[in-house]
């Protein structure tokens, strides 16, 4: 009887801590955990990050938040979503990009999502956390007295999900007032930054058509946040009083970046049938490019960037998808002319000097190249440090026959992909190669800080 219980016991403690950590992804709307984090796939693109960074950076400054465009990330998922974590990150899924209208229901969600920064919500979950898991192991704990005690599996987990009930109940209500909290903070950053909260209403009216549509009620008792028809209900009071345009000027560059990622992330079918022929747009002829790309139609896809290139010549990205194109077909020459003219229109992007780089080091790469790669790469690492430079870093040191700084490159790009016995052997491959000073005092970091990680 008391084993039976004990079985009982351990099968109803599993059940509410699974169910407690797969509140996590659905609290992710809009707060979330550094271990959901790490958990996620994310897309790399410049245009991206840069329209993002454009509509976060006022949004931070009217909170007083600390912005850094390197704490953006773009989450490869196509559900509604974006969410924080600590040290000010922000991620957005790429549904959230593609099935908004505007940068202002961008603005709308990710002014929510300052709310929970400037409100200190990150930090409070986390302690909530660990309050709801102390008392799950003590209510655990005390069920398995009394069935001990009694002999009675049934009155024992009765014991257990009486307190668990109550302890979820108390916790869902705490995340429903920070949702609240959130609601009303994205309200005032919007209006200091002179942005209608009519995004915000937009995409609030789009979620619940979905839950809708997929039969999904909310309850009263499970639910990470208000209940969706009652935040409708406070963006639109907020709407009527407030006086602010929901017209944005970061209309046209939204427009391509939803086109650009809809192209990547659907099959060449479904983008033709949301961008067919007859849409001479911008936006349409740049996600058909890209479509005509995946299918391998290169004439076709290098001919719509041509038209492209002459509606928008000082737009850096059409270079760079052209460049790209040529990179991948083995056309070394026309990707490294490509990669330079859209780094000319955008020279700060650590992307396109990797990219460029990258083209510089192909095909039995000269001297110059290497040094240009170089000097681009180590521009890219101050920028973001990131595998992909640290890897080609290593390679055009490699073809200088800078052993010492190929070996410590090739360790960070080890320690990168968290290979620590291949980067603690590089990096005394790297020591032995007689380093220069400077260099030296580098690689001892890196030992330092893998014998740091191992301890």
């Amino acid at each position: 009887m008391v084993e039976k219980a004990h079985q009982r016991l351990v099968c109803c403690f599993n059940l509410f801590q699974r169910l407690i950590s797969g509140l996590m992804p659905l609290l992710a709307f809009l707060v979330c955990t550094p271990a959901y984090a790490q958990n996620i796939s994310l897309v790399s693109d410049e245009e991206t990050e840069q329209l993002l960074g454009k509509i976060t950076e006022p949004l931070f400054k009217a909170a007083g938040v600390s912005y850094d465009r390197n704490n953006i990330y773009i989450v490869n998922d196509n559900t509604l979503n974006a969410f924080v974590t600590d040290g000010n990150a922000l991620f957005v899924h790429t549904g959230t990009i593609v099935n908004a209208e505007s940068p202002n229901e961008l603005s709308g969600v990710i002014a929510h999502e300052t709310g929970h920064i400037a409100g200190g919500h990150i930090l409070r979950q986390k302690l909530k956390n660990k309050e709801m898991q102390d008392i799950t192991l003590a209510s655990a704990l005390l069920a398995g007295a009394a069935a001990a005690a009694g002999g009675r599996s049934d009155a024992a987990v009765a014991v257990m999900l009486g307190s668990q009930t109550s302890a979820l109940t108390h916790y869902m209500k705490y995340r429903t007032n920070e949702e609240r909290a959130a609601d009303e903070s994205a309200v005032t950053f919007l209006e200091q930054t002179q942005q209608s909260p009519q995004g915000m209403l937009t995409f609030m009216k789009r979620i619940n058509a979905l839950q809708t549509l997929n039969g999904l009620e909310e309850t009263p008792y499970f639910r990470s946040h208000p209940v969706t028809r009652e935040r409708i209900s406070f963006f639109e009071k907020a709407v009527e009083t407030s006086s602010l345009s929901a017209k944005d000027k970061l209309q046209d560059e939204f427009d391509r970046v939803k086109a650009k990622l809809y192209a990547y992330l659907n099959s060449p079918e479904a983008t033709l049938r949301k961008y067919p022929e007859n849409d001479k747009s911008v936006p349409a002829l740049y996600a058909r490019s890209i479509s005509a790309f995946k299918q391998l139609n290169i004439r076709k896809a290098q001919n719509l960037l041509e038209e492209l290139i002459k509606k928008e010549p000082d737009n850096p990205y059409f270079h760079e998808l052209k460049g790209q194109i040529f990179l991948e077909t083995g056309h070394i020459a026309e990707a490294i002319k490509e990669y330079r003219k859209a780094l000319a229109h955008a020279p700060q992007s650590y992307l396109l000097q990797i990219s460029l780089a990258q083209a510089l080091l192909e095909n039995s790469p000269t001297p110059q190249n290497a040094q240009e790669a170089i000097n681009l790469l180590n521009k890219a690492l101050i920028k973001r440090p990131n595998g992909m430079s640290w890897q080609l870093l290593s390679r055009a040191y490699g073809i200088l026959g800078k052993t010492a700084e190929a070996s410590y490159a090739a360790a960070e790009y080890s320690l990168y992909i968290r290979a620590y016995d291949t980067a603690k052997r590089q990096a005394e491959q790297a020591k032995a190669a007689h380093p220069s000073p400077t260099l030296a005092l580098k690689i001892d970091d890196l030992l330092l800080r893998l014998k740091n990680m191992k301890n």
